[in-house]
């Protein structure tokens, strides 16, 4: 019943913040904001061979070097073929990124996820079928709809946008910090359940590669490096349980992504702040 209760409480922190930051990032900027930073094509398309191509590659090269039990090699590759996590743009804010990069690769990796994931999921993994719908009807209401909106309410009323978002990003660090408490403790029985599979050390490596990986192809700028790089570690851990639920009978592909969801919020949120300070250090 307490587990239970844990996890119904991750559930309702994860839509107040993912709801929460897209309210207040599209009241915070424009939609010519969010669209500029992504004529860069030279930076887009290397982000998405990072997200697309390396990650899925890093996730099937990580399941054989480490001998993973199939069911934790197939949660490991359905993250590396699901991005745009909601994330990013909060984790872009603390690490002092591009946030307006941030929003518009977000929004660009979830839609092309949609598309890649039923196409390229059956290829690599013989028998498994993918519904795109269900994966962008949650991107779609959760994300894209409240972004809409607040941008709406940005170019029509500045003056109640600039009120509102104060409270937005107080409500957005506050179920941050709740969802990482809960999400942790609601599922500290399957964390123990892998000691000992090397699913722990699959994900921690899985996660420092493509932070490596955003890394070397974020671009020669400081603030897109970091938005690439914490990008591309940072799956859309939302889509990558919606497919692990839907389309696996075996329980430990979604232990998997679980297990990895837990690890990248609690080494990436101080990471991001981490850069910050690093940033600092270099400029004194």
């Amino acid at each position: 019943m307490f587990m239970q209760l844990l996890s119904k409480g991750a559930d309702i922190a994860m839509l107040s913040f993912v709801i929460s930051s897209m309210l207040g990032l599209g009241a915070s900027l424009s939609v010519a904001q969010i669209i500029d930073p992504l004529r860069n094509i030279r930076l887009v398309l290397l982000a998405l061979l990072a997200n697309f191509v390396a990650m899925p590659v890093v996730a099937l090269g990580l399941g054989k070097v480490l001998k993973l039990d199939e069911p934790f090699a197939v949660g490991l590759l359905v993250l590396g073929c699901t991005a745009g996590a909601p994330f990013l743009p909060k984790l872009a804010e603390r690490a002092k990124g591009d946030v307006a990069f941030a929003v518009g690769a977000m929004v660009l990796l979830m839609v092309v996820t949609v598309g890649y994931l039923p196409i390229v999921l059956p290829i690599l993994l013989h028998g498994v079928t993918v519904d795109p719908w269900k994966i962008a009807r949650s991107l779609i209401v959760l994300m894209l709809l409240p972004l809409a909106a607040a941008l709406v309410l940005k170019a029509r009323r500045e003056d109640l946008a600039a009120r509102v978002r104060p409270l937005l990003g107080v409500i957005s660090s506050w179920s941050l910090l709740l969802l990482l408490v809960f999400i942790t403790a609601a599922n500290i029985n399957k964390v123990l359940q892998v000691f000992g599979s090397r699913a722990i050390l699959a994900g921690l490596l899985f996660i420092a590669l493509g932070f490596g990986i955003g890394w070397l192809l974020g671009g020669p700028g400081s603030d897109t490096r970091r938005v690439v790089a914490l990008g591309t570690a940072q799956r859309n851990i939302a889509a990558a349980l919606l497919v692990a639920g839907e389309s696996f009978t075996d329980a430990k592909v979604v232990v998997m992504v679980t297990v990895v969801a837990i690890a990248s919020l609690l080494t990436l949120v101080p990471l991001s702040g981490a850069l910050v300070d690093r940033s600092l250090r270099q400029q004194t």
